[in-house]
């Protein structure tokens, strides 16, 4: 099993922060009013402070997480997607992430964390209806999320949600 030890600071710090990427890519895909992104953030966070996976990276990873929350730190750092295409941002960032993950955690570790990282998003992404009018109508995952979704399971090399 890998440890954060196992990792430089650059490497731990952006495995800190990827379970959050992927949940703003969510609303990056299809950026609804500020109560839908409110109900994706929420959503975020409760998969990532409560992850489903035993796995010891992963763990490790969301204690760590709720730790620099307990701490008022931001764990996605300074990581803003911004310009014409933030999408692609949020897609290489967890392309790279990745690609530590594929040089220095097991296998099983490795397809544990993109499996957490698919949940994430796919919680964010069933967290609020998109479009409708006051709750009423829309649909619960927007195309654009759709589309979203299945870019990160491309990037993150796992399957299903």
């Amino acid at each position: 099993m890998s440890t954060k030890a196992d990792y430089t600071d650059e490497e731990w710090a952006a495995l800190l922060r990827a379970p959050i990427v992927a949940g703003m890519a969510i609303s990056i895909a299809d950026p609804g009013g500020p109560i839908e992104v409110t109900k994706e953030l929420m959503a975020t966070i409760r998969a990532v402070t409560a992850p489903q996976s035993q796995d010891g990276l992963v763990t490790a990873v969301s204690q760590e997480i709720q730790a620099l929350a307990q701490e008022r730190k931001n764990p996605a750092g300074d990581f803003k997607p911004s310009g014409p295409a933030p999408g692609d941002q949020v897609l290489e960032e967890l392309k790279r992430v990745r690609g530590i993950l594929t040089a220095k955690a097991t296998p099983e570790e490795a397809k544990a964390f993109g499996q957490w990282l698919l949940t994430v998003a796919q919680q964010a992404a069933d967290a609020a209806k998109e479009g409708g009018f006051m709750g009423f109508g829309g649909e619960q995952v927007s195309s654009g999320e759709e589309e979203m979704l299945s870019r990160l399971r491309t990037t993150l090399g796992v399957d299903g949600g």
